[in-house]
């Protein structure tokens, strides 16, 4: 469950969890922070101006939508609609200490929310077209409201971390035993 960047999963999702977060986290989010989240995953530099950060934030919301999907044919329709709005132009880039990696290209004129849903729709075509179904989705931790990236092999991953699976496994056996 730990999303870090030491292993071989899908980084472009970990950014796009991470973002969603920050912002869910904190309404208001600033163009400092955005670009902070952007820079730790190896995003672009980006000098957001406030109304960059306000539809950057509004973006993230497009992208929420779509991590809530569970439905896999929904899923498609609307990661399909957003890379007809939003088409990516991919390119291999190699960041330091990476290896190649698949990254959307935005038009150079394109303003950064552009550059970011044409990012989520191409990280999430490749996750859905790999694992087959949404491998993603919303902590089922009682006050947890946490985006996550599925990658396990197994069953499907329903927590955000090992931290509210642990939390809900105590309380589950606890009701259990009468405490």
């Amino acid at each position: 469950m730990h999303q870090g960047f030491d292993d071989d999963n899908p980084r472009g999702l970990y950014f796009l969890a991470d973002l969603v977060n920050t912002v869910q986290d904190q309404a208001e989010t600033t163009a400092a922070e955005l670009e902070a989240v952007t820079q730790r995953h190896g995003g672009p530099p980006l000098q957001l101006t406030d109304t960059a950060a306000r539809e950057m934030r509004e973006a993230t919301a497009t992208i929420a939508a779509i991590l809530d999907i569970k439905d896999e044919d929904q899923a498609a329709d609307a990661i399909n609609a957003l890379l007809d709005q939003y088409p990516a132009r991919p390119r291999l880039v190699r960041l330091p200490e990476r290896r190649w990696s698949l990254h959307a290209q935005a038009p150079d004129d394109a303003q950064p929310a552009h550059w970011l849903l044409s990012t989520a729709a191409l990280a999430l075509a490749l996750w859905l077209g790999e694992r087959g179904y949404c491998a993603w989705g919303r902590c089922a931790a009682p006050g947890c409201d946490r985006y996550f990236i599925d990658t396990g092999r197994r069953t499907p991953q329903r927590y955000c971390s090992t931290r509210c699976g642990t939390r809900v496994r105590v309380a589950t056996h606890r009701n259990r035993n009468g405490r």
